[in-house]
C-alpha cells in the first residue's frame, strides 16, 4: 500500500502556515509572524522556561530559535533573565506587551481551525486528532 502521510504533513504545514500569516495579515496583526506565534502559544501556556526546554516544546533547534527569540526581544515581546540557580542558563519571560497579544492570536487560530475542519464533525475532529497524536508520538520515539 502506497502511502503519502510525510508528503500530506509536510504540505499542510507549508500551506497553512501561508494562510496564517494571510490571516495575520488581513487583521493587520504585525507585532509577531506565524512562527514567533507557536513560540508564543507555547509561552503563554507556560512562561519562565529555558530556551532549550521552549526548543523542545516547540520542536525547534536550539540554534534555530536563538535569532527568532533575538527579534522578538527587540519587539518587546519577550526577556531573557539569568536563572538565579544557574548563570550559565537564561529563563524566557514574556512582557506584557506580549500578554495582551493572546487574544489576537487565539482568534487567528481559531479562525485557522475552522478552516482546517470545514466539513468536519465532531466525531471526525476528535478521531483525527487522536491518530495524529499517535503518528506524533510514534515518530517521537524514533528522536
Amino acid at each position: 500500500m502506497k502511502t503519502q502521510a510525510g508528503f500530506l504533513i509536510s504540505q499542510i504545514k507549508q500551506i497553512g502556515g501561508r494562510v496564517f500569516e494571510k490571516i495575520l495579515a488581513k487583521e493587520q496583526i504585525d507585532e509577531f509572524n506565524g512562527a514567533q506565534g507557536k513560540i508564543l502559544y507555547v509561552l503563554w501556556q507556560k512562561d519562565h522556561i529555558s530556551i532549550v526546554e521552549l526548543s523542545v516544546l516547540v520542536g525547534l533547534a536550539k540554534t534555530t530559535l536563538t535569532s527568532m527569540l533575538d527579534r522578538m526581544e527587540e519587539n518587546g515581546l519577550l526577556e531573557r533573565v539569568p536563572d538565579a540557580d544557574d548563570r550559565r542558563k537564561c529563563i524566557l519571560i514574556l512582557t506584557e506587551r506580549a500578554k495582551k497579544l493572546q487574544e489576537k492570536y487565539e482568534q487567528v487560530s481559531q479562525e485557522m481551525n475552522d478552516i482546517y475542519y470545514q466539513g468536519f464533525c465532531e466525531e471526525e475532529i476528535k478521531e483525527f486528532e487522536q491518530y495524529l497524536q499517535r503518528v506524533l508520538n510514534n515518530i517521537k520515539e524514533k528522536s
